[in-house]
């Protein structure tokens, strides 16, 4: 098996259309739902620190490591890891990292649309004034009865998948390039307009700058680390095989370095601003800012029911989270369909009608999973908690941690240096040292920590 010179499928025109789908493949709900919260649980500013200090550690170079291999293959995951592994006379079973970076995608896509679906179906009643005046009883009352009813949801879920579908099965330029072309700047100028009317809302805005930026150490306790770690490696979407099907559209003479450190600076200024964005009407309302997951569809709304142009704030809020699942969703299943069409030979039409409706149809377990199979359970979870449970705490961590040493022991040194094209000097050696072991070592925390074993 040759390696090509360029994928079949197309290249970015340039650095910045791939920044921008990184960035949107990065930039998820993650983000802008989840971050907020467990910063929010960790006593803020300090955690903040920390959660910096990891992204550069791991993030950054195991970013690197997953970009320089998919631009090394220029195939789908399975082909690349293992064309690349009979150059570097290595075993032909890396191939199987590539399998279950697809099979995570294609399995995290099955919920994550699900989730999106419920993020959609807050819009139209967000702008709608639905959330006016609304109680702590009354915000819980209206998200039961979006997940409760599994027609109202998989309306949701489908269309999520036809609108994501829709953007891959135009390819590399005309779809997913065009698509974050458009999706991300909206994405930035809804983030901006939101932390503007937080900046209007006077003391809370300070009260949220001070909770987000202020350093206590004393408030952030060896869970705070951990979380902080786990949340470093999974915000920049990676193990998942979607950066190195991004990567292999990279032209050569990008700098690797470069792109991962503006994705990863531009993915942690959309969390930061979230939470600038979020706090200041968890504060102006006397909400609990560590309120957890129900933070976004339970707790936001009493506040957007309580503000003047809350209808509209919350309308824009709800529309933002749409755009970042999205772009996240798009990148999900571009590994699938890349993988279909060469390995099938058949047209990315086709391939994306195929991933798309088997992506759809295993959705259905998470949808009944908040209704009708609730008492559906394996392991004690139900469905969608096994899903989320295999892939966030198994999966991932074990694909990031193969991917770092595939990088950093398996290829050799003059592969990565060349890939790289940073010269084998002081930068590289700093690479090379977090990719072989500071890296590693921190995924094998983050997993022990995940599955209980430092419980």
């Amino acid at each position: 098996m040759e390696r090509p010179v360029k994928s079949i499928h197309g290249e970015w025109t340039s650095r910045w259309a791939f920044i921008l789908a990184a960035t949107g493949s990065a930039v998820g709900l993650g983000n802008i739902w989840k971050f907020p919260y467990i910063t929010g649980e960790n006593g803020g500013g300090a955690f903040v620190i920390v959660y910096l200090a990891c992204i550069a550690i791991i993030g950054i170079p195991l970013m690197m490591s997953e970009i320089l291999i998919g631009r090394r293959g220029r195939q789908n995951p399975i082909n690349t890891l293992a064309t690349i592994a009979k150059e570097e006379n290595r075993s032909p079973h890396w191939r199987w990292l590539g399998a279950m970076g697809v099979l995570t995608g294609f399995l995290i896509l099955s919920y994550y649309s699900v989730i999106a679906g419920q993020a959609m179906a807050y819009v139209p009643r967000a702008f709608a004034g639905v959330f006016e005046g609304v109680t702590a009883d009354g915000a819980i009352s209206i998200h039961k009865a979006i997940v409760s009813d599994p027609e109202r949801l998989l309306a949701w879920h489908t269309l999520f998948m036809l609108m994501t579908m829709a953007v891959v099965v135009r390819g590399v330029q005309k779809g997913l390039e065009k698509s974050v072309r458009i999706i991300m700047p909206l994405l930035f100028i809804i983030l901006l307009m939101l932390v503007a009317y937080g900046f209007n809302t006077g003391a809370p805005f300070h009260q949220s700058v001070d909770f987000l930026f202020a350093t206590d150490f004393s408030k952030l306790t060896h869970t705070g680390v951990l979380t902080a770690m786990g949340h470093a490696f999974f915000t920049l979407s990676l193990g998942m095989g979607a950066i190195m099907v991004y990567g292999s559209y990279l032209p050569q003479k990008t700098s690797i370095l470069k792109v991962s450190v503006t994705i990863a600076l531009m993915d942690t200024t959309v969390a930061l601003l979230a939470g600038l964005a979020i706090f200041p009407l968890v504060f102006a309302n006397g909400l609990e800012p560590g309120a957890g997951p129900s933070l976004i569809f339970e707790t936001l709304p009493i506040a957007f029911g309580h503000m003047a142009g809350g209808q509209w704030f919350g309308g824009f809020f709800f529309m933002l989270l749409v755009f970042a699942a999205w772009s996240s969703g798009i990148s999900l299943v571009e590994p699938i369909v890349v993988w279909l069409v060469e390995i099938r030979d058949i047209t990315r039409l086709r391939a994306t009608v195929y991933a798309g409706s088997i992506i759809w149809l295993l959705g259905l377990l998470t949808i009944f999973s908040f209704n009708i199979g609730m008492t559906w359970t394996l392991f004690g979870m139900t469905m969608f908690e096994l899903l989320d449970y295999l892939t966030a705490n198994i999966m991932l961590p074990l694909g990031g941690l193969l991917i770092a040493i595939f990088a950093g022991w398996t290829m050799k040194r003059s592969s990565t240096v060349d890939e790289l094209g940073m010269g084998d000097g002081w930068l590289y050696s700093v690479w090379r040292t977090l990719a072989r072991y500071i890296t590693p070592f921190a995924i094998v925390i983050i997993f022990a920590n995940l599955i209980g074993v430092l419980n």
